[in-house]
């Protein structure tokens, strides 16, 4: 397999390879697969590939259709999820697939779609969310900020926080919070282990 970061032709691909999946099918974009690999790869003990790749096809996890060409698609998948772990697990900056969306009246709408597949990892994996730290939760209220208040039900303490927040002021701002929101969620759920001397 093929290593190393996605060209752009890849991303391109990846995405033309999503838009031929049938309906009912409904697959990520490449910007929700983006933040639902994030959300995978913070759980404390992040599920192996065959427990999550269907999630990115369908977000019901349904199959594709017999004889449906997957390796393609799954090996770019595999590839952006093995680039985000080094970027997690080393700590390093990565750049989030986030993209000015035509037409987006705010930063949000713009970050929203990465953050739907962030949240749609933590929901069909919980272990993550349910840490009781409290160190989690301004990273993860930087994240979900971005969703409308009414959608966040029973989360009165992390809107709370929302509340406080400033938004950012434009979409470098709000992609840079994105990357640092994810690293110091990984600083709890997936500490670096020091070595003893």
């Amino acid at each position: 397999m093929k290593a190393g970061p996605l060209t752009d032709a890849e991303l391109a691909r990846l995405q033309a390879l999503l838009d031929k999946l049938p309906a009912p099918l409904e697959p990520l974009d490449t910007s929700a697969i983006d933040g639902f690999l994030c959300g995978v790869l913070l759980q404390p003990a992040p599920p192996p590939p065959e427990r999550w790749l269907k999630f990115v096809t369908d977000v019901d996890g349904r199959p594709p259709p017999k004889g449906f060409p997957l390796t393609e698609l799954h090996a770019l998948v595999r590839r952006r999820h093995a680039e985000l772990a080094a970027a997690i697990g080393g700590r390093r900056w990565f750049d989030p697939w986030v993209y000015e969306l035509d037409g987006a009246e705010t930063v949000s709408d713009s970050v929203l779609p990465w953050v739907a597949g962030f949240a749609a990892a933590t929901d069909l994996f919980p272990a993550l969310m349910r840490l009781e730290d409290p160190a989690l939760m301004e990273p993860l209220a930087i994240l979900f900020s971005h969703f409308d208040p009414d959608d966040l039900e029973d989360a009165d303490e992390l809107l709370a926080v929302i509340e406080e927040l400033e938004p950012p002021k434009d979409l470098a701002e709000a992609v840079e919070d994105l990357v640092r929101s994810v690293l110091l969620i990984a600083d709890v759920s997936r500490p670096v282990k020091t070595q003893v001397p």
